[in-house]
């Protein structure tokens, strides 16, 4: 593992906004916590406290309801056109631009993914994501209905429909790409006209809340965007069960999404999810065998594994499974491992103690049930929470590290004889359905096994590329809903049929 000596210097505006305790936004104000209390955010490659920020609660997350309900239902915010909201939202785009570098270490500093990482895809893909939900402002529209009435013979009627924004919206996201989750929730919301409370991760607030700043800086009128900061229980739990909220959208583990589902069910809002996943990456054996191992590689590695999406059971056509294995492995072995903050560093730490423990506690399940790790599997270096890439073989289908979500860089990798209806059911053998990949040169296999692989996104010959236009979600127990593209807009509006008789 690279040492902290290359960690870059960081911004005297990162400096500074660390170095007081981070405030709730609400109704337009930063106000600290109803009880008084902060928590501390840690750098997850020292495990030291990098920042201190408010410890929300019910009180609070009142508090940003009814600011969020009063901004929805009365002052600017409703009576702005789509166009100068879809301008407003394009603003915000820019802001991320011109804060690119800031916004990327906070990112690092406080998630442990890789700056470049951050500075490449992360903030500007932020950024365009709001760019992108800014155009479909003007774009959102009703249709004209032509009615047969039956028993009201030679009447003539105006029938169509209105597309309006759902109320106040719950936005709770994830700890794995804190800026750019808060991009995917909020900028659709935001082009609907609707009004938001935010729940960032308790481990990873601090981007979400420098974007608060900006989202100010924009014009968004006081109350359109509330951010509270807390822990799940306390905060994320008060936010999905209270009345004054007419939907949920929610992203992390199927675990909480099941008790998100539940808290909603009192005055049954609307409910929209995007969780876990166990995705199968398929090769073949007519590939280009030097850019699927780079390939899978990077499907598994990357984000260091913390991807809901990333392909962790790696397919592959028994006469070239340990070409591609070794390959993998050594993928797995050159990668440096260090701090995020570090330019030299491929891989960052675990995001926290508990998810380092999680991922550790996975290596023993699958060393103990006789899977064999033939690079890693083990915790890295001494400070902060790294693991080492690992790749197990030797799996069976009902393995833990088969059927569960690790959430770390852990890649179980299994031969097929040839592409049939049982390697069809194995693929979709798990309770989860979010992505797959399949690798080969035969383009028209491809689009077969992908239309029977059951995932809400399929890549063929590449893995995790996203767009703002690229819908995304889950089959089965890795979702409801799409986000992304013209199908986020079905998530935050309501449609109203009007008819009138002439």
């Amino acid at each position: 593992m690279s040492v902290a000596a290359n960690v870059i210097q960081l911004e005297n505006t990162v400096n500074s906004f660390v170095a007081e305790p981070r405030k709730h936004l609400i109704g337009g104000r930063w106000v600290e916590a109803a009880s008084g209390k902060t928590f501390p955010v840690y750098n997850p490659a020292t495990e030291e406290v990098i920042a201190y920020v408010a410890e929300g609660n019910a009180e609070d997350i009142d508090r940003a309801v009814k600011a969020a309900r009063r901004a929805f239902e009365s002052g600017p915010w409703p009576d702005l056109t789509p166009a100068e909201r879809g301008k407003m939202i394009w603003r915000l785009g820019d802001l991320i631009y011109e804060h690119l570098e800031e916004l990327a270490q906070l990112e690092s500093l406080d998630n442990g993914k890789p700056i470049v990482i951050a500075r490449a895809a992360d903030v500007p893909l932020s950024a365009d994501t709001f760019q992108y939900f800014a155009g479909w402002t003007t774009k959102m529209e009703g249709n004209t209905i032509p009615l047969s009435v039956p028993y009201a013979p030679g009447a003539t009627f105006h029938a169509y429909t209105l597309r309006e924004p759902v109320g106040v919206v719950g936005q709770i996201i994830p700890w794995n790409f804190p800026l750019l989750m808060a991009a995917w929730k909020l900028a659709p919301a935001m082009a609907t006209g609707c009004t938001m409370v935010l729940k960032p991760a308790e481990e990873t607030p601090l981007s979400a809340l420098l974007l608060g700043e900006l989202i100010q800086e924009a014009g968004f009128p006081d109350g359109v965007v509330n951010i509270v900061t807390g822990f799940g229980e306390e905060t994320g739990a008060p936010l999905a069960a209270h009345p004054g909220v007419d939907k949920i959208a929610f992203t992390g583990s199927t675990e909480v999404g099941k008790l998100i589902v539940k808290a909603a069910a009192n005055d049954l809002k609307k409910v929209s999810l995007e969780l876990g996943g166990k995705s199968p990456n398929i090769v073949l054996s007519d590939v280009d065998v030097e850019s699927a191992i780079v390939g899978t590689a990077g499907a598994i590695f990357f984000n260091h594994g913390q991807c809901c999406c990333a392909g962790s059971r790696l397919y592959v056509q028994e006469d070239i499974f340990d070409q591609v294995v070794e390959g993998v492995a050594n993928e797995a072995r050159n990668i440096q491992l260090g701090p995020g903050l570090d330019p030299n560093t491929q891989m960052g730490p675990m995001v926290s103690e508990i998810q380092f423990n999680r991922v550790c506690g996975y290596l023993d399940a699958g060393a103990a049930e006789g899977a064999k790790a033939i690079v890693g599997g083990h915790k890295s270096g001494g400070k902060g929470y790294f693991v080492e890439p690992t790749v197990f073989v030797d799996t069976k289908p009902d393995m833990k590290v088969i059927q569960e979500e690790i959430f770390g860089p852990v890649v179980a990798a299994i031969p097929f004889k040839e592409v049939n209806d049982e390697l069809i059911a194995e693929a979709n053998g798990t309770d989860y359905g979010l992505a797959a990949g399949v690798w080969t040169r035969d383009i028209g296999m491809a689009h077969s096994i992908a239309a029977k692989l059951k995932a809400g996104t399929v890549w063929i010959n590449t893995y995790n590329i996203f767009d703002p236009a690229l819908p995304f979600g889950g089959y089965k127990q890795s979702g409801w809903g799409r986000e992304m593209g013209h199908d986020a807009l079905d998530l935050y509006t309501q449609k109203k049929a009007v008819c009138a008789m002439l």
